[in-house]
């Protein structure tokens, strides 16, 4: 079995680390952007099974690239691993890394997309970006790698339509 995986952003794991993770039970600085986060993997242990991996993140943030303010979103991430799963600790610096990121709603909720396909190349990925409104203004950005596998279950993303959201 190969070993866990990382993506561009954070050096190598120094030798000994436990299962080669590098964040993992350890103190780790937080990433300065969501291009210095380093997202690991580990061996999926069921790489035959089909089955959904779901994150939440209900407070996600980054900022508007223009004016500086915060914005919120509601993550939900939805996945069926192939060879590897994603890190959830790995995962959370990642998100964090967008908190001082300026970037629209649609390059934030890409980005996240891109690089968890990079990371675990998953037999399939979805992605809801349910942003809270500026402006008056809710923006939800969807994005999956195409049509979910079948037999595959998915769950409703159970965020409901903006009003007050929460």
């Amino acid at each position: 079995m190969a070993g866990p995986r990382k993506t561009k952003g954070a050096t190598a794991p120094r030798a000994g680390r436990a299962a080669g993770l590098s964040q993992l039970g350890r103190t780790v600085k937080a990433p300065a952007s969501p291009e210095e986060a380093l997202i690991e993997t580990v061996d999926n242990p069921h790489p035959g099974a089909l089955y959904l991996v779901r994150f939440v993140a209900p407070e996600f943030t980054s900022l508007c690239p223009i004016t500086g303010q915060p914005d919120f979103a509601h993550l939900v991430i939805d996945y069926a691993p192939a060879k590897k799963i994603i890190e959830s600790k790995s995962l959370k610096l990642f998100l964090g890394s967008f908190r001082n990121h300026g970037a629209f709603h649609e390059a934030c909720t890409l980005e996240i997309a891109r690089r968890l396909r990079e990371a675990a190349r998953p037999r399939w990925l979805r992605i809801g970006g349910y942003w809270y409104p500026r402006g008056g203004i809710p923006i939800d950005v969807f994005y999956q790698t195409g049509a979910p596998p079948d037999g595959l279950w998915l769950p409703d993303q159970d965020v409901p339509p903006y009003r007050g959201r929460g």
